[in-house]
């Protein structure tokens, strides 16, 4: 037996237990944890992809995954790796490494565990993040309980550990700006900054901050709750949230929430320069988003609504513009569900600087129509943001948030307390959802497939086979899933409380009951019972008692026609009910029953010759024995005759049932009379009562039962012969017989559930039905609630499809192949069908390595855009189609917008074959995403190149394409014209100040929309702005350390004014008063003689310590060696001071040698080789380029690089094409075509 793929799992809601686990990939791929399952789904058309569960411990309940964090890994160029690795914690300490390709765990880390029991000690992990230690080396730093922190090498062992008790830790982050930087957070305030420069214990730095905060709320409930190291600081104080967000604009600042403060917070000063008290009005802070691209904060709060702020210009001072509701009231019930976790999509925001830089109005002739489009020169005007949002309730909502300005500008809110300086607004709106189960499971029906139709006509005509299932939760809602694409099709609020019973009636009606206890003095129970029709919607409601009955319902039994109902309740009554238009009850029994079971369809003549070891079957018995047969999913093959051939009378159904001495029977249901069917008895030791009855499955001739001491017996009603045996394992649950078909061999195939959760599987008309017994404690990884069959086959030939609810409140379909030990000639089976999708799954990353490489090439080269389309419905409604559609018979070379300038052209034509399947089913680009392309497809190859990266996840080389044709402009004005000094020296003067100016609006004209884009800055005016605008944010801060930043800050950009009059203003008793005094008249000495420049220097010098290496540098800087206050600035770490002092300093080759050395810092140091090739192309360093995407083993990427640059710069391109260094490159690139074209070829194409 083996069980389905894992995308054959629907996972149950998430909770609060999961800690809001939940992550969204560069490549718009989100994670999300759902009790011990961790989930994919496409952000894009909310589609369900795959699900893997973590499998549970020995004598261990089902874990809860508590943390999740995609690996920051790029598309390798190695064919053979994956980049779909995700690291999961769960509450019991352990972290796995899941890797959705296969999918399935792929490693699993070190834990602190007894291994001689394998009794796991360690503590729920709270959360994780990836951190950068060496090129291409990530380490995962882990929370574990509520205040230790580890690292963890890519192989699994822990290298460091950090205890921070007494303190709370809660979450970490990673630094946008350095990768091997991240920082800890902690309920109280605490602070712990860590840098990685190694996997060595002595590779690691760390550093304690304290923000201050009210905590007095947190210290009422330590008294109140007890707090154990093992348990997390989020589950002990769920509604008491600190969170944390580097800020993607400015580097060293954080943004933190507090449940009710919002604070930023300055690593390098040490120092809080903002925070705001949340008005009482509002609920609590939850998390803290800030826009990737625009200086808006978004602030989640625990009653499911979004908070919007703004930065003010010049200032790091935060106001609250608007509120945003994220859990919509209509539709949705009292009480409103949870919102868990909300998110913020990278791709949609690196698509919009794509678009924004490379837009253009017009796409062939007419208007672009794209919802991100937008048209407004503001630099935030027109931006759209892409949210996702969990909610307990099973959903997963997309919401977009676009800005608009208000055309009445004295238009005042509603609200007062939103206060807001700008004359913008925003709207929010929904653009998708996705219904999971809405609530844990507690039940399962799955409609027989041999069911005749319930109109009062009868017959043989069978009802049509439905791939529904429908499920039971302890919401009181029932879920319709839709087993053919793996997705919930309907959900209908039928009861208040738990769904105790739920059965099909026909292929389009459900029953279901629920039981409530009264709390009044008189007691008894309110039983309410509903059918709910699938295609009008309506549940009604029937056996509507005015009064509290004394016995509760336990069971609803429905025959396999849906036309009888049995009613079991608590004690000995029995209700037979017709279910009708408007149900009927027939009668009720009085008898100590224990279980009841209708019959199910016989197997038709053919496969019954088929049974040697049956005894023959009289005419009268036959007759009585299938009188329950009401007809299966093809009526000529399922006719079930007497010996003389005449049918049966198929209005008529019987159940068998056991009573609580242990004695069984049979009666026969026929219109309204109810008779004993008087099967042949059994032998008198089959009724020896041994254990009380528990289970019974009954398929005409067989009755099986099992007991609550493990026996399973089963007997044929027509022979009288029995057989038992013991299963050695206590308590049988449930038994299900396994669908049959005409060809089948073997009709006792039955799966058994037992009380502890476990299955095993028999065959009872095997001769040792034990013997050969499979027996399944998981499938997979959770322990079994309930199941049933699901009969889609048409074949022996086909796998049986077993739907299991697992105790974690998932739903799975687990595909079942007997094995030739346990009947013979069943090694043959089909294979699996594949899933109906709405709309195809057009995600790159999800396609096997080989051909998402492929993909890539061809996106890089450029292909026309007309390639994309298919022969789908919608193609008609795609803007960027045409008649001519790309034919597979001619020349795929065709489809490419030009002649390959390298590599083979032959292997672009065998790429394209390679993709045709995914072309054929759409599922490369969608639509929108295929516009863009348009537009950029003739814009360049850097254009192209950005796109590319961007739609594969890999942001920071979408970054370095796009902001490459600057540098190469950059690098060539350099060359052709140079800027002069007293040029650079007016600009920069026109915001020189005394540090109390505003220069947001000069910064806001060089690109304050591009957001992250500022990562790749170079340019002088660039910097220069930059760093005057970070100078008001700290002016209102004290003591002497802030002090001496501010002057170093003011010295950097030039203004030598600010920087004495703030070194004047140092008191006689400060430890800084002589230094600040020299630096004081230095800096103010207008003539620089040689002897006073010898003796600043030899000052300078000695003042060169660690504690003083800024004021050395600014003696420098008074007497005009700014290349040697670089270099100090440099020595001393400060990499991005010393770009900005040259940026005001420093122009031509001065200026060059300080960015050359940066770059090597960045690419050696720093371990970004984006930013460090960036920097090598601003300052003509090609080879060096080349030469570090060599060694980074990207000689593909170098050969783009070759292009883009020979496009860009044409005839200032510095470098011959038969330099060595281009053709190795070239050499290089052929030999990665070749490579991937034979690995292209040997792998299948793979739909999800």
């Amino acid at each position: 037996m083996s069980s389905s793929s894992n995308n054959s799992i629907l996972p149950g809601p998430p909770s609060r237990s999961n800690l809001s686990a939940a992550d969204l990939s560069p490549s718009g791929l989100l994670a999300f944890a759902s009790g011990p399952c961790v989930s994919l789904v496409d952000s894009q058309s909310l589609q369900l992809i795959s699900t893997v569960s973590l499998p549970s411990p020995h004598s261990s309940a089902n874990p809860t995954v508590t943390s999740l964090r995609w690996a920051p890994l790029p598309l390798r160029r190695d064919p053979f790796s994956s980049h779909l690795l995700i690291a999961v914690g769960d509450n019991l300490g352990r972290i796995a490494l899941v890797d959705f390709h296969v999918p399935s765990v792929r490693l699993w880390l070190e834990q602190d565990c007894d291994n001689a029991r394998g009794k796991i000690l360690g503590c729920g992990v709270q959360d994780l993040c990836w951190v950068l230690a060496l090129p291409e080396s990530y380490v995962l730093a882990a929370i574990s309980g509520s205040s230790s922190l580890t690292l963890y090498t890519d192989s699994g062992h822990v290298f460091w550990k950090y205890d921070a008790a007494p303190e709370f830790i809660s979450c970490i982050r990673c630094d946008p700006f350095d990768s091997s930087h991240f920082c800890v957070l902690g309920l109280k305030g605490f602070l712990l900054s860590v840098k990685l420069v190694g996997i060595t214990e002595n590779d690691v730095t760390s550093k304690e901050f304290r923000i201050q905060t009210d905590s007095t709320d947190l210290q009422k409930l330590e008294r109140e709750v007890l707090v154990s190291s093992s348990n997390s600081s989020t589950s002990v104080f769920p509604f008491y949230s600190a969170k944390f967000s580097f800020s993607p604009h400015w580097k060293h600042i954080i943004f933190v929430t507090f449940p009710r403060e919002l604070v930023v917070f300055d690593l390098q000063y040490e120092a809080t320069l903002y925070v705001v008290a949340l008005p009482r009005e509002y609920a609590k802070f939850v998390d803290v988003l800030p826009d990737p691209s625009q200086e808006f904060l978004y602030c989640l709060h625990f009653d499911g609504r979004l908070s919007i702020w703004r930065r003010q210009e010049g200032e790091q001072v935060h106001v609250l513009c608007g509120i945003e509701e994220l859990i919509p009231v209509i539709g949705n019930s009292p009480p409103l569900p949870s919102l868990l976790s909300l998110l913020i999509s990278q791709l949609d925001s690196t698509l919009q600087n794509i678009r924004k830089i490379h837009s253009d109005p017009v796409l062939d002739g007419s208007k672009v129509d794209d919802s991100f489009y937008f048209g407004d020169d503001d630099a935030f005007l027109g931006f759209k943001t892409h949210f996702i949002s969990i909610s307990d309730d099973g959903k997963i909502w997309s919401w977009i948030l676009s800005v608009k300005r208000d055309t009445d500008s004295n238009l005042q809110s509603n609200d007062k307390r939103l206060k807001c300086l700008t004359d913008t607004s925003f709207e929010i709106s929904l653009v998708g959802q996705l219904q999971l189960l809405s609530s844990t499971v507690t039940i399962l029906a799955v409609p027989t497939p041999s069911m005749t139709a319930t109109l009062a006509r009868g017959g043989n005509s069978p009802a049509v086979v439905v791939p529904l299932v429908a499920l039971g939760t302890e919401a009181g809602t029932i879920d319709v899933v839709d087993v053919s694409a793996n997705a919930v099709a309907a959900s209908f609020s039928v009861h208040t409380s738990r769904i105790r019973g739920l059965n099909w009636l026909g292929n389009s009606r459900l029953v279901s009951f629920s039981c409530s206890r009264v709390s009044t003095r008189t007691g008894g129970f309110i039983n309410m019972l509903a059918v709910t029709c699938l295609r009008s919607g309506v549940s009604k409601a029937f056996r509507v008692l005015q009064k509290p009955e004394r016995s509760p319902i336990r069971a609803l039994k429905v025959s396999s026609s849906g036309r009888y109902l049995l009613i079991l309740f608590r004690g000995d009554l029995v209700e037979v009910w017709a279910m009708t238009k408007s149900p009927l009850m027939i009668r009720s029994l009085t008898l100590p029953f224990t279980v009841l079971e209708w019959t199910l369809p016989t197997i038709p003549n053919s496969a019954e010759k088929s049974l040697s070891k049956q005894p023959s079957i009289s005419s009268n018995q036959e007759t009585n024995a299938t009188s329950t047969v009401t007809g299966t999913p093809k009526a000529s093959d399922f006719r079930v005759g007497a010996a003389d051939g005449q049918l049966q009378d198929d209005t008529s159904e019987s159940f068998a049932f056991a009573l609580v001495n242990g004695a069984l029977g049979v009666f026969e249901v026929h219109g309204r009379r109810i008779r004993d069917f008087r099967p042949k008895w059994p032998e008198a030791s089959f009724n020896t009562f041994d254990g009380l009855i528990t289970a019974m499955a009954y398929r005409v001739p067989h009755v099986v039962t099992g007991d609550k001491l493990g026996n399973i017996r089963w007997w044929n009603v027509t022979s009288g012969n029995s057989s038992s045996f013991n299963t050695c394992k206590e308590g049988i649950k449930k038994i299900k017989f396994a669908p049959i078909y005409p060809d089948s061999i073997s009709r006792g195939q039955i799966f058994v559930l037992f009380f502890d959760n476990t299955i095993s599987f028999y065959d009872i008309d095997s001769p040792d039905p034990l013997g050969i017994s499979f027996i399944r404690p998981q499938i997979p990884g959770t322990l079994i609630l309930e199941l049933d069959w699901l009969a889609m086959g048409t074949s022996r030939f086909d796998s049986l499809v077993l739907c299991v609810v697992g105790t974690d409140g998932s739903f799975r379909l687990v595909e079942v192949r007997v094995n030739e030990k346990m009947t013979a000639k069943l090694s043959y089976s089909k294979p699996p069908k594949e899933k109906y999708r709405p709309v195809p799954l057009c995600t790159p990353m999800l396609l096997p390595v080989s051909h998402a490489l492929a993909l890539r090439m061809i996106l890089q080269l450029g292909v026309n855009p007309s390639w994309f389309n298919t022969s789908s419905q919608c193609i008609g409604k795609r803007s960027h189609s045409i008649p001519e559609r790309t034919s597979s018979s001619k020349d795929l070379r065709s489809s490419m917008i030009d002649f390959p300038p390298i590599g083979d052209p032959a292997v672009i034509e065998i790429l394209l074959k390679v993709l045709e399947p995914y072309r054929l089913e759409g599922c490369l680009l969608d639509d929108e995403k295929v516009r863009l392309y348009s537009s950029l497809v003739n814009k360049g190859y850097a254009a192209r190149f950005a796109f590319t990266a961007a739609i594969f996840g890999e942001t920071s080389e979408a970054f370095f394409w796009l902001k490459l044709p600057c540098a190469m402009n950059y690098e060539v004005n350099n060359i052709t014209s140079k800027v002069s000094t007293k040029h650079f020296e007016e600009a920069t003067m026109l915001n020189k100040t005394t540090s109390k100016g505003s220069s947001a609006s000069g910064f806001e004209k060089i690109g304050l929309g591009e957001g992250q884009l500022k990562l790749m800055a170079f340019e002088q005016k660039e910097l220069w702005l930059c760093a005057n605008e970070r100078i008001p944010w700290h002016e209102n801060l004290g003591g002497e350390e802030a002090i001496q930043n501010r002057v170093h800050e003011l010295v950097s950009v030039g203004n030598l004014e600010g920087a004495v009059s703030l070194l004047l203003s140092t008191s006689p008793d400060s430890s800084y008063f002589y230094p600040n005094a020299l630096r004081a008249v230095a800096l103010s000495t207008s003539v620089s003689k040689s002897l006073v420049e010898l003796a600043v220097k030899v000052v300078a010098a000695n003042m060169v310590r660690p504690d003083r290496s800024l004021s050395g540098t600014h003696l420098l800087c008074s007497v005009g060696r700014y290349q040697e206050a670089c270099s100090q600035l440099q020595d001393a770490g400060c990499w991005t001071d010393s770009a900005t002092l040259a940026a005001t300093h420093l122009n031509g080759s001065d200026y060059a040698r300080v960015l050359q050395r940066w770059a090597t810092h960045v690419m050696q140091t720093e371990h970004d080789l984006w930013r460090g090739v960036m920097l090598y192309i601003a300052i003509g360093a090609f080879e060096q380029a080349l030469a570090a995407f060599r060694k980074a083993e990207q000689p593909e990427t170098a050969a783009i690089l070759i292009l883009a640059c020979q496009e860009t710069l044409a005839n200032s391109w510095s470098i011959d094409d038969d330099n060595e260094d281009v053709i190795a490159v070239t050499k290089c690139y052929e030999l990665y075509q070749e490579k991937l074209v034979h690995i292209c070829m040997d792998s299948p194409p793979f739909l999800h």
